[in-house]
């Protein structure tokens, strides 16, 4: 008979009186794919297959694959340790608290600006009697006024009913087209085209990815799940909403090749160009699909604004907190908290300056290369945090995790290269790699 929290050899899960959690369908997964899935990365998506069509499809689910070793990653640390990423990272010295701590203020400005922009252009679109920036505005004060206490449960709940929408709208779109299956199959053979590497790179770790990574761990203790015990619960719950987060991306794909790419159309790369397609589906199957595919478009970039105000909300109010060496039981901690809701209103209210800007160009380029700059960081840290002597042996990497963080790592720094050149090569030229 096995004792009261005793390991069991072959899981390595902690029973408690006997019982093992149970995972649930709805989860902290869900949360973060959803939130890590916005507009911008759809119509990157979409991009991707009107150049190529189903070429890259391979990159996309690769993608899944990365992405599910990064957040398992964070999440196994928070469970095994009991600590959050941020304490993690700040045992590997001042340089990560420096590079954290300022990434989180300048990407949130300028992310604040485009996840408002990209909710107001799909509202809009449906309904264009009020100007977009209005839209926007609204979708960030509604934003703010949905997660300002913190409530784990409703969000979840919400988050759940907005990836239900995203499902039968951008799936549906998906079907609709009539997929070339042969094409898909040939999809699915590893190649790169010609000129399609940061295409390649981008597919398959920056869609879905973004510092939301992190905020996994933070979101399963507002879950409940802190333990050893729920390991097993978090990587199926985590593997789950991945594979979700798969077939939104895979969806988007076939959008592209089968509307863009097979009959020669293209349409404009960045959050318009979903409005475009909008209208390429109602001209071909009626109407009443421009509408659908909006609704659709705006769950997913509202999607992104209630994660990213709730979750990255979260990271900075334990930043500022445990740089301060405040006590774990702080009032000004955690959900709901002073630092919280300071770094709310800092997404929702500065940045509404930008939506009355035609073109703010140096912020989107600090927001671009930012954000292909995080993903090395966050793997770089997992490796070192991960095999280190805080985790306990069970739960340390295995052999094939170190791999794939290394690969990623160096896929990343290649793309955050290329960002960087692009942005300074106006001013100080700058070699860039022959793709």
């Amino acid at each position: 008979m096995k004792k009261d929290n005793e390991v069991t050899p072959d899981t390595g899960e902690a029973r408690v009186g006997g019982a093992v959690p149970r995972w649930s369908i709805i989860g902290p997964g869900i949360v973060v794919a959803a939130t890590g899935i916005g507009a911008g990365d759809l119509v990157a998506t979409m991009v991707a297959g009107s150049q190529y069509g189903y070429a890259l499809l391979w990159a996309a689910i690769a993608g899944v694959v990365i992405k599910i070793v990064l957040v398992e990653g964070a999440g196994r640390w928070t469970l095994a340790t009991g600590r959050t990423i941020f304490d993690g990272w700040r045992q590997l010295g001042l340089w990560a608290t420096i590079y954290f701590g300022i990434y989180i203020v300048v990407w949130g400005f300028s992310y604040g600006a485009a996840a408002m922009s990209a909710t107001g252009l799909a509202l809009n679109g449906l309904m264009p009697g009020v100007e977009l920036r209005w839209w926007a505005m609204a979708a960030g004060v509604a934003g703010l006024l949905l997660v300002w206490f913190g409530r784990y449960k409703p969000f979840e709940n919400l988050i759940a009913v907005l990836v239900g929408i995203m499902f039968v709208t951008v799936v549906g779109s998906a079907v609709m087209t009539v997929p070339n299956l042969g094409g898909i199959v040939s999809g699915l053979v590893p190649r790169i085209p010609d000129g399609g590497v940061i295409y390649t790179l981008g597919l398959a770790g920056g869609v879905g990815g973004t510092i939301t990574l992190a905020a996994y761990g933070y979101w399963l203790a507002e879950k409940g799940w802190a333990t050893p015990r729920w390991m097993r619960v978090m990587r199926i719950d985590n593997a789950w909403a991945y594979v979700m987060s798969g077939i939104f991306v895979i969806a988007m794909l076939i959008v592209g090749a089968e509307l863009l790419y097979a009959s020669g159309i293209t349409v404009e790369d960045g959050g318009a160009g979903l409005v475009d397609l909008s209208g390429v589906l109602a001209d071909r199957y009626g109407d009443f699909m421009a509408p659908v595919f909006l609704i659709g478009f705006a769950a997913s970039a509202f999607s992104s604004v209630l994660g990213v105000w709730h979750g990255v909300s979260l990271m900075f109010a334990d930043f500022v907190a445990t740089s301060r060496g405040l006590p774990a039981d702080d009032r000004r901690r955690g959900a709901g908290g002073l630092y919280y809701r300071a770094y709310i209103l800092w997404l929702t209210i500065p940045p509404m300056a930008l939506l009355f800007l035609d073109r703010p160009i140096a912020l989107v380029i600090a927001y671009g290369a930012l954000g292909s700059l995080f993903m090395p960081f966050l793997a770089i840290t997992l490796l070192f945090l991960n095999n280190s002597s805080s985790v306990p042996r069970l739960w340390r990497n295995r052999w094939w995790v170190n791999v794939i963080l290394v690969a990623v790592a160096a896929m990343f720094l290649v793309l955050g290269y290329d960002q960087l050149a692009g942005a300074l090569e106006a001013v100080v030229p700058l070699p860039r790699p022959g793709f």
